[in-house]
């Protein structure tokens, strides 16, 4: 299945210049939704996993089905502030400004293989602060999952040479 075909491009958004990668045309169709996610699990099927993390708020979408499918649990990666627990946190640079990741200090045991799901790897960005978070409580990184890649944008590159599988490469 060419899951290009579900992903809708939107020019100019949010800014002058920039092709928007719609996920949500794949995730409305029940089918493509599933193949999505079981073309992710067979990717990753022979990893070491014992968990599944996803940053806020796209990441939950891929992160916790593709965790349900590979029978392990999901740990949500929050925006600071939104964790009731207690925290740890790192900060990232956007486009416009920064922004803080947390997760609960209990989410991952020490050793845990962690693999890292979200929707988009881009510049890289999100995920680094991901693995800062992860590694700060003992958690090996197993791998990354994303439905698009934008690999013009090199975010291979700062993701110290974890294993990466995505659908879609633009």
């Amino acid at each position: 299945m060419d899951f290009k075909d579900y992903i809708r491009v939107i020019p100019d958004f949010p800014q002058p210049g920039i092709r928007f990668k719609d996920i949500t045309t794949l995730l409305n169709n029940g089918k493509v939704y599933q193949a999505a996610i079981d073309a992710l699990k067979e990717r990753v099927q022979g990893w070491d996993i014992d968990v599944v993390a996803g940053p806020e708020a796209r990441g939950f979408v891929v992160g916790a089905p593709l965790a349900l499918a590979l029978g392990v649990g999901f740990v949500p990666i929050r925006k600071s502030g939104k964790l009731p627990g207690e925290t740890v946190e790192a900060g990232y640079d956007l486009e416009y400004g920064k922004d803080k990741l947390a997760v609960h200090k209990d989410a991952i045991l020490p050793g845990q293989k962690v693999l890292i799901a979200d929707d988009l790897l881009a510049t890289g960005g999100t995920i680094a602060t991901t693995i800062n978070l992860l590694n700060q409580l003992g958690g090996e990184i197993a791998g990354a999952a994303f439905l698009i890649e934008l690999g013009y944008l090199n975010g291979r590159e700062k993701l110290n040479g974890i294993d990466v599988v995505s659908l879609v490469t633009y």
